[in-house]
């Protein structure tokens, strides 16, 4: 039995660690908008290359015009809207949090993969979902005593609300991203459906920044050299190796299993964040981590 589309989606996930990591760093030094623009130039710029040599046109121009429809509207969701909100949640609670959050897009993605392509997940998928939802509530969730007025604890969040709605949001985005490119894609290049995904990309956050008149911190990211070191590096394995490996996932599985496998994001980021960004995650932080882990596992069985 074939795993192609699951080793993509581990791949996916090993490419959107270190992206993560990257954007984290760029967000905090030219903010979160300018960061997404410039990747997305970046990665556009790398995906014609690439397709030149392999496919022999800098655009895919014999994608037809429903696939451009559909990964169009995909590439709208879940680059515009949904990377909008993450890496805004990157800059306001870290990349660590925010992926950790960011697995909440697993049950989005298979209700949403339900309603439109009509996909069925088995008892043990859902299992699989159950468990990384109760590992990361055990991170972002803290008992707090009574107020008086009450005995049962408050439940509340041991982070900034603000940050955890903003990184949900991105989970909303990435499920239906996910789903919207599954039905547009079909079995045509995965590589150059993301470059359809990254061109409209482009065009939703040109047309934004044009009305929030954000031009000068565009300006003034491009000459800050060490956060474009971060975004150029972050373009190769996020818009380009991390966005075209998912494809190739959802193209070979389903898109509830995919973007389950892809959540384990959370526990490989936790060496590289004690180790380059100095944070100190409690064990109860390392124990939610490694459940959702073993909820992405449930996947295999």
């Amino acid at each position: 039995m074939s795993y192609l589309g699951e080793i993509s989606a581990l791949l996916t996930a090993v490419f959107w660690t270190v992206t993560s990591m990257s954007f984290e760093s760029a967000g905090k030094k030219v903010g979160s908008l300018a960061v997404n623009l410039i990747r997305l130039v970046i990665a556009f710029v790398i995906y014609a290359v690439y397709l030149k040599f392999t496919r022999g046109m800098f655009i895919p121009l014999d994608a037809g015009l429903e696939r451009w429809l559909w990964l169009s509207l995909s590439g709208l969701v879940g680059f515009v809207i949904g990377d909008l909100l993450l890496f805004q949640a990157f800059v306001v609670v870290g990349a660590r949090i925010s992926m950790l959050i960011m697995s909440f897009a697993p049950p989005i993605t298979a209700l949403i993969g339900w309603i439109i392509l009509g996909e069925v997940l088995s008892l043990m998928n859902w299992l699989g979902m159950a468990v990384t939802i109760t590992g990361i509530s055990m991170v972002i969730l803290k008992r707090q005593k009574s107020n008086g007025s009450t005995r049962l604890p408050i439940l509340t969040s041991a982070y900034s609300w603000q940050g955890i709605l903003l990184a949900f949001g991105g989970a909303v985005g990435q499920g239906a991203g996910l789903v919207l490119s599954k039905k547009g894609m079909g079995d045509y290049d995965a590589f150059a459906s993301s470059q359809i995904r990254v061109l409209t990309g482009i065009a939703g956050f040109t047309i934004l920044f044009f009305f929030m008149k954000r031009w000068k911190r565009v300006a003034g990211a491009l000459k800050n050299g060490p956060a474009m070191k971060r975004i150029a590096l972050g373009s190769v394995f996020g818009p380009f190796l991390g966005v075209s490996f998912s494809l190739l996932a959802v193209q070979h599985t389903q898109a509830g299993i995919a973007a389950t496998i892809m959540a384990i994001v959370p526990v490989l980021i936790i060496p590289p964040a004690i180790i380059i960004f100095k944070e100190k995650p409690g064990w109860k932080e390392i124990a939610g981590a490694f459940i959702t882990v073993c909820g992405v596992a449930l996947f295999f069985l």
